[in-house]
Parts: structure tokens; sequence; C-alpha cells
């Protein structure tokens, strides 16, 4: 079977807003499998938004961990991602599991991958999946250069952006913020 390839995931949090997006393409070797995939998700009632990168199925066995932890915590979405980081790197059947996840409060940008790293990454910008270098530097240029846009805005116009570069990335993107 063809790995399905990534996408492209992005949070910006700008002027007290926070807004994460991602692409709807998903690929399987040189093939469009589907266009319109939806990779963010709402939880806590929408106080925590996560997008994913990687295997479908891998990501939502993380993310129905990840709501697990944030249950257990209260909420707590750093200690929810440090203790659902540890299980992912400890425990042999997570271990393979091969995604990974942004998470996002209305003050807090987290990466989570499976070699146990949470991050809090610099200029409150993370992007992963295939086209996230080219969304990341994009969101970097604007909150310099445009600092007058939104989180959203600038969210928007960064996936645009990669989408134009990235062969694994389209164009239909869906866009979440926290209020």
């Amino acid at each position: 079977m063809e790995k399905i390839h990534s996408t492209t995931i992005l949070a910006v949090l700008h002027n007290g807003k926070v807004a994460i997006g991602g692409d709807g393409q998903a690929t399987m070797g040189n093939t469009v499998a589907k266009s319109n995939v939806k990779k963010l998700r709402k939880l806590q009632d929408g106080k925590i938004l996560v997008g994913f990168a990687g295997s479908t199925a891998d990501a939502f066995t993380l993310l129905d961990r990840f709501d697990e932890k944030l249950n257990a915590f209260g909420g707590n979405m750093k200690r929810a991602a440090i203790e659902l980081a540890k299980d992912w790197r400890m425990d042999r059947y997570l271990r393979r599991l091969e995604a990974m996840m942004i998470t996002v409060s209305k003050d807090e940008l987290l990466v989570l991958s499976g070699t146990g790293d949470v991050l809090e990454p610099d200029n409150q910008v993370a992007a992963i999946g295939s086209g996230s270098m080219y969304a990341q530097a994009a969101a970097i240029a604007l909150k310099k250069h445009a600092p007058q846009l939104s989180a959203e805005e600038m969210v928007k116009e960064s996936l645009h952006i990669a989408a134009d570069i990235c062969i694994y990335t389209n164009h239909n993107l869906v866009i979440e913020k926290i209020e």
C-alpha cells in the first residue's frame, strides 16, 4: 500500500487572537485521493483546537488519547500534551503511529510529535506537514510586515502560498479560530 502524504496545518497567535487552518488534500503516491478532507477538530467545547498531519487513522487515535488527557487534567492543554507525548513515546502501540499534531488554545500553541516533543514555537507560529515550511515562512513574514492582518487572515494567506508551492497541499482550506 502506498503511503498517504501529509498535508499542511498552520496556526498563528497574533494580537491576542488564534487561528488554525489546514488544506483539504490527501494523496496516495502521485494521486489525489481526496480533495476536501477536514484535518481540524474542536475539543473542550471549542476551547481547544487540534490540527493533524500524517496518517488519518493514526491521527484519530492520538486525537482520542489527547481528548482523554484533557479530560483527566481539567482541560489543561500543556499538561495533557506532555502526558500524551510521554505515552506516545513509551507505549509500544502508540510509538508506531505516524502523525503530528498542533494544539491551540486562546493563548497557547503547541506542536506534538511521536518522538516525545512538545514544542512551543517561536514567533507564535506553528506548522506541520509537507507544506509546513512554506506556510510558516509566509506567516512569519506577514506577522513582521503586515501586522494589521488578523491571525485568521495570516493563516489563510500563508496556506494559499503553501498550496501554490507544495504539490501535497491544495486550496480547499478549513480555518477555525477561538473566539
